[in-house]
């Protein structure tokens, strides 16, 4: 079978973020952050329960790459192995990193480091080193909101680069205008139209986001489209 031969093709079980650096080279700081001991800065004072629910912007996502196979699909929600098999079942290549995980490795928490020009360079070099127009998708999640202005301008820059004509990308940004912390999630695939979310921590937000700054953050891009969820989570699709 189709998902069969792919899975042992690009399924590595002992080191799942080797999607990631098939076109992105030598791991990086996606890799080293899977065996990381800890995660930087604090961490919410209780487990939380997974949440199951519906998104539309997931069900858009793949509805727009649905009856093609082969595509090259960016995950940042880490090497999490139910959404790394749920894209292999589809088809797809998958490229894994722990966007946010990430941002705690190269700047911490103090969102100052982040207007840093050095920094930056090398957070997009270690997370986004594919050629130009390789990706065909990309699952941001909600990585996006917890960048300043100078390093989110440059990493969706970056990602406009990377991604093909006519591919598609999916973003979370929080709903609650002028706040100064929001919750981090991981998410994992449910279905085409599902998605479970856990509370990772609470973690600066890097500005205010509504859907006017939001339109001119993706520019470039040929759409962007917004569905408002009961997390008062955002969602976006955009239209390379």
């Amino acid at each position: 079978m189709l998902s069969e031969r792919l899975r042992s093709i690009f399924r590595k079980d002992s080191d799942p973020v080797s999607y990631g650096a098939q076109l992105a080279g030598p791991q990086t700081s996606a890799a080293r952050s899977v065996s990381s001991s800890g995660q930087a800065g604090r961490k919410s004072p209780k487990k939380e329960t997974p949440s199951t629910r519906q998104s539309r912007g997931l069900e858009q996502f793949f509805f727009n790459i649905r009856d093609v196979v082969g595509l090259s699909v960016l995950d940042c929600a880490g090497a999490n192995q139910d959404n790394i098999d749920f894209l292999i079942d589809l088809g797809h290549k998958v490229y894994s990193q722990d966007l946010v995980r990430n941002l705690d490795e190269a700047f911490g928490r103090d969102l100052t480091e982040q207007l840093n020009p050095s920094r930056i360079d090398y957070f997009l070099r270690q997370n986004f080193a594919y050629p130009p127009e390789t990706l065909d998708g990309v699952l941001l999640w909600d990585s996006l909101q917890f960048m300043s202005p100078a390093l989110l301008n440059a990493t969706v820059e970056r990602l406009y680069d990377v991604m093909r004509p006519k591919s598609y990308l999916l973003a979370f940004f929080t709903a609650t205008e002028r706040v100064l912390e929001v919750p981090s999630y991981s998410f994992r695939i449910g279905d085409n139209k599902t998605i479970v979310l856990t509370e990772r921590d609470i973690r600066p937000a890097g500005q205010v986001f509504n859907n006017r700054n939001l339109e001119k953050l993706f520019g470039k891009f040929e759409s962007v489209k917004f569905f408002l969820t009961r997390e008062s989570l955002r969602e976006v699709i955009v239209r390379r």
